[in-house]
């Protein structure tokens, strides 16, 4: 629910002051567009076009609705805008080599207040972890934009169609088509928006990953993998299904016998991931190599969705780790 209900003129502040405004709504904001955009990098663009339209039309603000809620139809129509130009098709066939994570201590910006209630924690949660991304940019952009609106930031239905220019009917049944469409790309076990596990089991398993991980173990590997797993590497194409596909995946791209791995632990989306680093020689230090983020159901792991060392920085990960493994000073 929308809290924000102080008065603002916009038309008596200057720039810096609405600026100031403007910038306790970014991390909110920029979440609300990774989850439209799947992209972390490309929602940071538009989280900057967003302040930049709404300084040039501050006239257009008439208290009609909160400053927040003006925001957020602005980073929306900007989301859409986005799309229109460079994504004219959804994704298609489970894979979206768009997709990047989001870094857990970023996340945690949004709930340090503790002003979330339970139930609205838990639906955050659902609708941040990478599966519940991919299963979104599958959807066509307007019924994306009224499912997000909709569902997750619990707009009502007129509040949506004064934004997208439309009515009410055709909101809602945009939403019908939209959640249809979630429940065929959504894995059967987040169907009914139930938690992630976090508990003592699913820590270890992690664990276990993780040390197999660094020692290239493919037989310990496998017995932790579902057999329907899924791996993808966005933004490299390809999406494998099943632990004989995925297994002879990782054996081919010469991860078995690899040496020289260090691996730390991390979160992103709300999910365990694996940080792991390859020994160079030549810099006297393990440098990024994958992060390897896990979604884990009943005690297994069901998806292994490995992203590229460029992803290091945004993520707050070490950028080198020194020869006993622990972290290194930057240079």
């Amino acid at each position: 629910m929308d809290t924000d209900t102080r008065p603002v003129d916009l038309g008596e502040i200057d720039e810096p002051a609405f600026s100031a405004l403007a910038e306790r709504h970014r991390r909110e904001l920029h979440v609300h567009c990774y989850r439209m955009l799947g992209s972390f990098e490309d929602a940071e663009d538009t989280v900057q076009e967003t302040f930049l339209r709404a300084w040039r039309r501050r006239e257009t603000f008439q208290g009609r609705s909160t400053f927040r809620a003006w925001l957020y139809r602005i980073a929306t129509n900007a989301c859409l805008d986005l799309l229109a130009k460079c994504r004219p098709e959804p994704a298609a066939g489970g894979e979206v080599r768009w997709l990047q994570p989001y870094p857990d201590r970023l996340l945690d910006e949004l709930s340090a207040d503790g002003t979330d209630e339970p139930e609205a924690l838990a639906v955050a949660r659902e609708t941040i972890e990478l599966a519940y991304l991919v299963a979104v940019q599958h959807l066509a952009p307007r019924p994306r934009a009224v499912l997000i609106l909709r569902d997750v930031l619990g707009w009502p239905a007129r509040d949506v169609a004064e934004l997208l220019g439309d009515s009410v009917n055709s909101v809602n049944s945009a939403l019908q088509r939209a959640r249809a469409g979630m429940r065929e790309n959504l894995p059967a076990e987040r169907q009914d928006w139930t938690g992630g596990e976090d508990d003592a089991a699913t820590r270890d398993l992690v664990r276990r990953f993780t040390d197999a991980s660094v020692a290239t173990d493919i037989p310990a590997l496998t017995t932790m993998l579902r057999e329907d797993v899924r791996f993808s590497m966005p933004p490299t194409p390809g999406l494998y299904v099943g632990r004989d596909a995925v297994v002879n995946n990782w054996v081919e791209g010469g991860f078995e016998g690899m040496t020289g791995l260090r691996a730390v632990p991390t979160a992103v989306n709300r999910q365990p991931a694996v940080a792991c680093y390859l020994w160079n020689a030549g810099e006297r230090a393990y440098l990024p190599l994958t992060i390897d983020v896990l979604r884990i159901t009943g005690g297994v792991v069901t998806e292994v969705f490995t992203f590229h060392n460029d992803r290091f920085p945004a993520l707050g990960l070490p950028e080198r780790l020194a020869a006993d493994g622990t972290e290194e000073a930057r240079r």
